[in-house]
């Protein structure tokens, strides 16, 4: 555990232009497809933290050669369909339940074992949807502890087929298998049986097979169809920004009266999250969309909402420490399953607003912030990146935030509580529009 950083509330409004770094979504899903490309890919302005490295650590591990170029932010990745898993490896995927859920099913396609294991919490993170859809298509995965959990051992080859999958745990069980999908030789056909969370990121997966030269046939009833015989290409691609990294600065502008624009976030991203500027407009906030990114100009006052984030859950918790100070009640509801992320983001967020003197309360899938008169307090993050991000905003405008752990945040957003310094040093906003 690092060492509590207090957060340095801003003095005044302030404006100007804000970078983040590229998408964490956006480049794992590129690495898994230019790992099972025939050829080489590279990546510009691809995010390199924790997680990002996992997976390339991980794709290493499986065989596959990936140059990373860190200060370039650069990753170019030497695919070969069939050479991945060829001889036994042990991946250590952290607290990635992307990773975890994107590189099971790529080490299943080969015909070495592969144990695939992660930190204390990932072993708590379900993986049984996941494990029962490789058994399927014909893998033999073997848990090592306890079932539907990491570890596991895994060992392919997965020969594809049709299977079924729930998506009301995580849509990430379904990409994983969907990326993976071009190496099965008899194609995969997937039906979703539940309710799908999360489906920007579906659509983000789509996308990014596409760029890669795949078609993935979805019929709109839940059943997704990756004919067999298609092979990634490689290709070299830009990675856009992040957008749930960007919603903290949104979030920012909103409630310190500031005007902020994200360098290189567009409405048309791939990206689910930047939804999250349509909830700051419903809130009272003017959002302009930029050429060169989107702009939020905090209100004078901030009205309540209600919103249904199932499919931008991770940007609940911004949401929440914007919400307490609207002039009434903000309903967060559609996200029961993010008890199940890093740590239960429901029930830790709203422990740490009460104990940060917010009105808040737990409700069945989501939670309830009212209007309320925040104070500083030491913030425990439970060791999860989007608790210190969002509680760092807070900080920004409530003196005695004190971030107890803030080096979580290196596992997508290096360098984020420097960025939110930096705010400091920016001019004065102008008058109001």
């Amino acid at each position: 555990m690092s060492a509590p950083r207090p957060v340095r509330p801003l003095d005044r409004p302030v404006q100007g232009t804000v970078r983040v770094p590229g998408s964490k979504s956006a480049t794992a899903r590129l690495l898994v497809a230019a790992a099972l490309a025939d050829g080489t890919s590279r990546m510009d302005g691809a995010l390199v933290s924790d997680d990002t490295l996992r997976m390339v650590d991980g794709l290493r591990r499986l065989g596959v050669p990936v140059d990373l170029e860190e200060r370039a932010q650069r990753m170019t990745v030497h695919g070969s369909p069939g050479a991945v898993a060829t001889v036994p490896a042990t991946l250590d995927v952290g607290l990635a339940g992307t990773v975890a859920r994107f590189l099971t099913p790529v080490a299943a396609l080969g015909t070495a074992p592969v144990v695939v294991d992660g930190t204390p919490r990932m072993r708590e993170r379900p993986m049984a949807d996941l494990v029962e859809a490789l058994v399927a298509l014909g893998a033999r995965v073997e848990p090592l502890g306890a079932p539907g959990h990491l570890p596991l051992r895994v060992q392919g080859p997965l020969t594809g087929g049709a299977v079924s999958v729930p998506g009301n745990t995580s849509s990430q069980f379904l990409s994983g298998l969907l990326l993976a999908a071009p190496a099965m030789p008899a194609g995969l056909q997937v039906t979703v049986t539940t309710q799908l969370v999360s489906r920007p990121y579906v659509a983000m997966t789509l996308g990014t097979m596409a760029a890669f030269g795949v078609e993935v046939h979805a019929d709109g009833t839940g059943r997704f169809t990756v004919e067999p015989g298609q092979r990634y290409r490689p290709l070299q691609t830009v990675v856009e920004p992040d957008a749930s990294a960007a919603s903290y600065f949104f979030a920012a502008a909103a409630i310190t009266g500031s005007r902020l624009r994200v360098a290189g976030v567009q409405r048309a991203s791939s990206q689910g999250d930047v939804g999250f500027v349509d909830l700051l407009a419903a809130m009272g906030a003017t959002v302009t969309e930029h050429a060169d990114g989107i702009e939020v100009d905090g209100p004078e006052r901030l009205s309540g909402v209600e919103a249904s984030m199932a499919d931008l859950s991770d940007v609940a918790q911004t949401l929440a420490v914007v919400a307490p100070f609207a002039d009434g009640p903000t309903r967060i509801d559609g996200i029961g399953f993010i008890r199940g992320k890093e740590t239960d983001r429901i029930g830790m967020t709203v422990r740490e607003l009460r104990r940060c003197g917010v009105d808040a309360e737990e409700t069945s899938d989501g939670m309830v912030v009212r209007p309320s008169a925040p104070h500083g307090a030491v913030v425990d993050t439970a060791g999860d990146h989007r608790m210190a991000m969002s509680f760092g905003v807070l900080g920004l405008r409530v003196p005695g935030v004190v971030i107890d752990d803030p080096d979580v945040t290196a596992k997508t957003f290096p360098g984020f509580f420097d960025a939110l310094d930096a705010l400091g040093s920016l001019p004065a906003r102008g008058p109001r529009r």
